[in-house]
């Protein structure tokens, strides 16, 4: 195709760095896309520049990993689900992140935001820019929660079901999605996801057996004091809906409807929340919408189809791709880190002094 000429074979005009379709509905669709994915990458960027200049409050959700006292964080989480640095996930993932708080504040908040990005470009792949333009990645990228790493580990537990650990351990009712195997007779994959959980939670007691009883009073608690700015409807009404939408999805062989059923299923769902349903991302953009009955990696590759997906199921659901992703990431934002921390901290700390301020001598100095 000469440069500015029209491939007919391709159906696109321009030069090969632009590739516009030929065809005027589809240029017209193209632009509303493309439309839509700038006005997102401006909401993003007055999310993530704009806001934290007045509202002085980027990782409220992040402060929440940040801490030394494991027991004090479940006592404010009883005091009402809107508390600043309130913990409410499981004491095995409280003891890990209870090494956060070793980390000065800007520090362990650079490196927390590198980890969700290196999260949000093994999701997306190619995607990662049109992902970015969401508002709820935005958000979630502001607030410094842990929903990006919960779809990582909805899109690794078809291969790995031991990464299901992570979502009992946190928000726990997503946990909805381990229907896909009950309902699909893959015996062994649920017992690996629950032994794994049962497994990690023994250790965990063993280690701080106080620490558990800590942690069901935090959610009693919860429980007792509803979310009226979460979105609408409440749990009882989503997770129904949540267990049929999984049911239906494993009857068809459709992996994407874990990761929307698992948000449904959220204990509360925020608008950031909704990132959990990027879970199924890495299946769509590799056209994965259905799946053999048996294992794909398993299926024989004598047809070709059967060949392909067993390819791109084994590239989507790649550990060692997403280590290697969030390890870059972690990796960058050392670096900045160690190169310009002089700049950096000043700007986190303010970005952040709201939450700072309110945290007292309850977080780490």
């Amino acid at each position: 195709m000469a440069a500015g000429g029209v491939d007919s074979m391709a159906g696109t005009i321009g030069p090969w760095w632009l590739r516009l379709p030929a065809d005027r509905r589809r240029l017209r669709l193209r632009a509303v896309r493309d439309g839509l994915v700038l006005a997102g990458l401006m909401t993003t960027a007055f999310i993530l520049v704009v806001i934290p200049l007045v509202g002085r409050s980027f990782g409220f959700d992040a402060i929440s990993y940040w801490f030394h006292d494991l027991p004090g964080r479940y006592t404010v989480a009883g005091w009402g689900i809107y508390q600043l640095g309130a913990f409410r996930y499981a004491p095995p993932i409280g003891l890990l992140f209870s090494a956060f708080g070793a980390l000065p504040w800007w520090v362990f908040v650079t490196l927390w935001t590198a980890l969700l990005v290196g999260c949000l470009i093994w999701l997306g792949g190619r995607w990662t820019l049109m992902l970015v333009a969401l508002p709820p990645v935005a958000l979630e990228l502001y607030h410094g929660n842990i929903h990006l790493l919960i779809a990582v580990a909805l899109a690794l537990g078809f291969r790995y079901p031991a990464a299901w650990s992570f979502v009992l351990l946190t928000k726990v009712t997503p946990g909805v999605g381990l229907l896909w195997f009950a309902v699909r007779r893959e015996w062994r994959a649920l017992a690996i996801a629950l032994g794994a959980t049962a497994a990690i939670s023994a250790i965990s007691y063993l280690v701080a057996p106080g620490l558990w009883s800590d942690w069901y009073g935090s959610l009693a608690s919860g429980l007792a004091n509803p979310a009226e700015l979460s979105i609408p409807p409440p749990l009882w009404i989503r997770f129904p809906a949540a267990i049929l939408l999984v049911v239906w999805g494993a009857r068809t062989d459709r992996p994407w409807t874990v990761a929307i059923a698992a948000t449904l299923a959220l204990p509360n769902l925020w608008p950031h929340g909704l990132v959990v349903a990027l879970g199924a991302v890495p299946f769509l953009r590799k056209g994965i919408t259905r799946v053999p009955r048996a294992t794909p990696s398993a299926v024989p590759m004598s047809g070709s189809q059967h060949a392909i997906v067993g390819r791109d199921w084994r590239r989507v659901t790649s550990l060692r791709g997403f280590i290697a992703a969030a390890a870059a990431a972690i990796t960058i934002g050392l670096g900045v880190a160690v190169l310009a921390g002089s700049v950096l901290q000043p700007v986190l700390t303010s970005a952040s002094s709201a939450i700072l301020a309110g945290a007292g001598n309850a977080y780490p100095p």
